[in-house]
This record gives structure tokens, C-alpha cells and sequence, in this order.
């Protein structure tokens, strides 16, 4: 009986009724049933209309998701400030042996011990041409990983998801996920989605039309850590949405172009909060641009708020990331329980753009520069 039935299956494609027993392998992972070309020439040639299957499959599977989804809530007795909830998280990733680590990857609380050592001292390191070329090397890797989370970023794309393709883009790169077990944070990168100011966790929620969503990605590549991150807009969003996004990403610029031999830390804070606040946004005070090397966080705190008391000067060789998160309402922050995930306390939009700088002899390098595409403009180039 199943030759027989094997044998009356006839292809998909259009106006070809020879015999089939070629089957299309994502069907089969999806439970599709009675999908089957004659040959590889005709399956290529029917992808563009078939690959519709899939979606509506994925689409209904990923909406009966987001409904089991709704009821749960870990943290019963928490006030949400906002319309974000929390879903279920899938088990930590795991990185191959031969892929150098710094020293909290397999610290069980995940403590950075040569970045508690390193702050009993203000100083900042100045670095080495060699150091430098270790920097280049890590950032170019870190922005090569970014791109591949722009390139997949959509409606309906779980935070999981984006998760499990930087955790495989670094490993492809012989990189290690920085953020994944930093003082046990769970994940290789993290995910903040709308009123999310940084540290979300991602997990199984899709991304909806309207969200924006920022992907914070470091990769520790041979001693050295790449830090940068982007706001991403999912969909049709809001003219709000859009304007914060695109105000963020300009009060970086404008803090990229103060960098330069003999300007104080504290300058940085000045000219992102007066742009910030002559668009009508607030500033984030809880969480600054920090230095970067060696150790993922170090000197100097970089403040992204005007008149804050940092002290510090910058000397060609230093390297350190700006990196304004902003606000659409106020710029106070709450935490979820989960000790990781920073809230607006209005539960209003927040947006952040950051890269990976170094002060050269004559004003500034941005390790982390976007890979040009054919000279096509970047989303929020086009706002």
C-alpha cells in the first residue's frame, strides 16, 4: 500500500504531473502534509509561491504562541510600567570549548574579577598600537554580527530568535557573546523593545508592528570586546516612534563629533541632553557610555546627561563607547524583577544608539562604523 500511495503522488508545480517523491524539508519540520516535487529543477522553480506555505503555517503557529503566551506572568505582585510583558525564556546557549572566553564565562555568579580589580583606579588606560589593532579587529566583528540581526529583524521574529543568531554569528567568528553570563545575565545579546531603556532579555514574544527594538551586541574576540547597538524599527511604526529613534541616533553623532584630544568626559553629557531636549526628550541617567578594552566595562564612566561631575580628560589612545539611551517621557528608570530589564517609569518609549570610539591625535576613530551596502542609507538615514 504505501508504494501505491507513493506512486499516485504527483509534483506541486504548475502544469507538471510527473510523478513525485521528492519532499520540500521544511514541510516536513512544519507537519505538512502531501507536498512533493518530481525533481530539485522544479522545487527551485516553484519556491517563490511555495515558500507561502510556510509562512501561513508560521504565522498561525506563532499567533496560537503569542495567545498561550498572554497568561504568563512570573511576577504576580509587580506593577508593570508599561504594556510589555515578559515571556518564556529557552535554556542558555553554550559557546564551543576552542572559542577564547574572558574570565566570568564560567564563573558561576559570573563575576568580572579583572573589572573589580581594575576599580580601585580611576586611570585610564591609554593603548598600545598593538592593543589598538585588537580593538579594530573585535568592533569590525561586532558590527559584522549586528548586520546579520539586520537582515532577519521583522514583525512576527522573536527576541529568541534574534538571540540565537548572534549567539551563532559569533561563534562563526571565532567570537565569544560578551553579555552572556556577565553577572549571570542569561542571553547572548540583549533585546529592548519599546518602553524597554536596556537589558532586556530576549525571549519567545514575536515582534510586533509598530515595536522598536534595540539589539545591544558585544563580542570578545582574542582578549578583546566590540561594543555597539542599534533601535530598529519593526513595521508601520508611529511618527513618535520615528522622531525618538531618529533624535537618538543623532544625539550619538553630535557626541561623536565633540571626541577629540583634550575635551572633557563630562562635555559629552552637555551636547546630547541640549539636542535630546530641543526635540522634547529626556535623557537616561541611570546607565553611561563606559571605557572598553580588555575589560568590557571600565574607565571612564562616560554620563550622557548635562552637568554631571565625571572627571576626566581624553588622550589620544583611549577607547570607550557613547551610547545615549532616550526618552520619549520622563527620564527615570524602574527595573522588572528579573534584575536585569531597565523600564521607563511612564512606561513610554525609550531608544539608544551606541559605538565603540577611539580618540586619535587629531579627533576621533568609530571602531564600530557601519558596513556600507552599495552605498544604499541605513533605515534611519531615510526618516
Amino acid at each position: 500500500m504505501a508504494d501505491t500511495a507513493i506512486a499516485s503522488r504527483t509534483c506541486e508545480t504548475a502544469e507538471c504531473n510527473l510523478p513525485a517523491k521528492l519532499q520540500c524539508p521544511t514541510c516536513v519540520k512544519l507537519g505538512i502534509q502531501n507536498s512533493y516535487f518530481c525533481s530539485q529543477a522544479c522545487f527551485k522553480g516553484s519556491w517563490k509561491t511555495h515558500k507561502l506555505i510556510h509562512k501561513l503555517i508560521e504565522n498561525a503557529e506563532t499567533e496560537k504562541n503569542s495567545n498561550d503566551y498572554l497568561s504568563y506572568n512570573p511576577w504576580p505582585y509587580y506593577q508593570f510600567t508599561g504594556k510589555l510583558r515578559p515571556f518564556p525564556q529557552t535554556m542558555r546557549r553554550t559557546v564551543p570549548e576552542k572559542i577564547s572566553r574572558p574570565d566570568y564565562a564560567e564563573d558561576p555568579k559570573g563575576i568580572p574579577l579583572l573589572e573589580q580589580k581594575a576599580k580601585t583606579s580611576s586611570q585610564i588606560q591609554v593603548l598600545s598600537d598593538e592593543e589598538i589593532e585588537g580593538m579594530r579587529v573585535a568592533c569590525k566583528l561586532g558590527r559584522e554580527v549586528l548586520e546579520e540581526v539586520s537582515n532577519m529583524i521583522d514583525v512576527n521574529v522573536t527576541t529568541e530568535e534574534i538571540d540565537r543568531i548572534v549567539h551563532e554569528a559569533c561563534v562563526d567568528r571565532e567570537c565569544y557573546p560578551s553579555p552572556l553570563n556577565y553577572y549571570q545575565f542569561p542571553k547572548s545579546c540583549c533585546t529592548s523593545v519599546n518602553e524597554v531603556i536596556c537589558h532586556g532579555i530576549p525571549d519567545m514574544r514575536p515582534l510586533a508592528d509598530g515595536d522598536i527594538c534595540n539589539v545591544d551586541i558585544t563580542v570578545y574576540h582574542r582578549e578583546y570586546h566590540g561594543d555597539l547597538n542599534e533601535t530598529f524599527l519593526i513595521g508601520n511604526v508611529s511618527d513618535v516612534a520615528k522622531k525618538l529613534v531618529q533624535t537618538t541616533h543623532e544625539c550619538l553623532q553630535k557626541a561623536i563629533e565633540a571626541v577629540q584630544p583634550g575635551e572633557k568626559y563630562r562635555e559629552i553629557g552637555n551636547v546630547i541632553q541640549k539636542y535630546a531636549q530641543s526635540k522634547g526628550f529626556s535623557v537616561v541617567r541611570s546607565y553611561c557610555g563606559h571605557g572598553i578594552h580588555k575589560l568590557f566595562h571600565t574607565a571612564p564612566s562616560v554620563p550622557h546627561y548635562a552637568k554631571n561631575k565625571v572627571v576626566g580628560i581624553m588622550k589620544p589612545g583611549h577607547c570607550f563607547t557613547i551610547e545615549p539611551m532616550i526618552n520619549q517621557g520622563n527620564w527615570r528608570d524602574d527595573t522588572w524583577p528579573d534584575k536585569w530589564t531597565a523600564v521607563t517609569v511612564d512606561g513610554l518609549l525609550s531608544a539608544q544608539f551606541e559605538e565603540t570610539l577611539l580618540v586619535t591625535d587629531t579627533g576621533v576613530e568609530v571602531l564600530t562604523k557601519r558596513i556600507q551596502k552599495n552605498g544604499q542609507p541605513y533605515f534611519y538615514d531615510k526618516l
